[in-house]
């Protein structure tokens, strides 16, 4: 009886370390849309912001272990654009109360959705990352998002 209740304690330490662990923003990303809009307006980029529920949501898990948390995801996609991650974990309440706004001014309803703004904050593409679960068909998608930005 004393080993379960110790793989017990044992398993809500590692999920609470795991959780805390998800709520930190990825290497290269930003959690704060207005600074990364600010840097967009001075690197004449775009923005990317990505709606997820880090500790929660399947699809948004796996996006981020296969395609955001990519070393030669982030350097590509950091050419032209500013990565913002919005997340809204079950894990972190403060966090998810501070970034409530932020997903209901940009009507967000699923996760993990990505928006695509312009330096203004305009927003030109959106769609759900887990439709491209690959680096390379991510950052195809961003190109041609990008291209037909700047034909209207």
């Amino acid at each position: 009886m004393k080993a379960v209740t110790y793989f017990a304690a044992f398993a809500l330490s590692a999920t609470a370390l795991v959780s805390h662990a998800f709520a930190e923003p990825l290497q290269g990303w930003s959690g704060d849309l207005d600074k990364a809009l600010a840097q967009a307006k001075a690197e004449h980029k775009a923005v990317l912001v990505e709606f997820t529920g880090s500790d929660w949501c399947p699809p948004c898990k796996m996006m981020r272990a296969e395609v955001f948390s990519k070393a030669e995801f982030v350097a590509a996609a950091s050419k032209n654009y500013i990565l913002v991650e919005i997340d809204m974990p079950k894990g972190d309440k403060q966090l998810a109360k501070k970034n409530q706004p932020t997903v209901e001014k940009y009507k967000v309803d699923g996760f993990p959705t990505v928006l695509l703004l312009d330096a203004s904050g305009r927003e030109f593409s959106r769609f759900y990352a887990s439709k491209y679960p690959k680096t390379e068909d991510f950052l195809k998608h961003l190109a041609d998002e990008l291209d037909k930005k700047d034909l209207d």
